[in-house]
């Protein structure tokens, strides 16, 4: 049922976007980069108010852009107040560390490069290192600007240039695809909830171990 509401939330969601052409992209960067991201969401309200409406396809990727800027930035102080602590209160363990060894070696380029890649490559694990290891803040920003201004502008292109082909397909097969999104969503859930009893499991193990030895 979680999920079912998750997945109408989105949708309506969506639909409040579409209506409220580019603002509706600011509020909608404040979610996605936040640590309760939407998955695609943004990419496709950016394409769909391209093709659908007349302004120019630039201002949406415009819009698309700040509104990942101050959604990023909110994201980053949370790390900033939180320290290196909030990686291992957000995430696990391993993702934490693993987070961290990247951001570590290749700093203002993990950044840019992941703020490119679609879903379901996450950004908000960057986000977070970012603000915990304290990255200077114009550095952040400048990272952060460059990787999402040159995705939302290839999608702002490719929603206006090809918009009616894009707007016909969504629309033959809208219902498909919303039902292959929430299998998805249920695999994806699953998939998450075994791998957290098992990394909960073994650790639980790892912790038992020396008592028992102390025994």
């Amino acid at each position: 049922m979680q999920l079912l509401a998750a997945a109408v939330f989105k949708r309506t969601l969506m639909h409040v976007v579409t209506r409220l052409g580019g603002p509706g992209l600011i509020a909608l960067g404040l979610v996605d980069n936040s640590v309760i991201p939407l998955p695609g969401g943004m990419d496709a309200a950016t394409i769909l108010l391209a093709a659908a409406h007349r302004e120019p396809w630039w201002y949406y990727a415009l819009m698309a852009t700040l509104g990942s800027l101050i959604g990023g930035y909110l994201t980053y102080r949370l790390g900033v107040r939180g320290g290196e602590e909030t990686l291992h209160r957000k995430f696990s363990k391993r993702r934490a560390d693993q987070v961290s060894r990247i951001f570590q070696r290749f700093g203002f380029w993990s950044i840019a490069v992941n703020a490119v890649i679609p879903p379901p490559m996450p950004i908000v694990p960057i986000l977070v290192a970012a603000g915990a290891l304290r990255y200077p803040r114009n550095k952040f920003l400048c990272a952060l600007a460059l990787g999402r201004s040159a995705r939302y502008i290839l999608l702002a292109y490719l929603g206006h240039t090809y918009g009616r082909h894009i707007l016909h397909w969504l629309g033959r097969y809208y219902q498909p695809l919303l039902y292959g999104l929430i299998a998805l969503a249920i695999a994806g859930a699953l998939a998450g909830t075994y791998f957290w009893w098992r990394n909960r499991k073994s650790g639980g193990a790892g912790r038992q171990t020396p008592a028992r030895k102390a025994a």
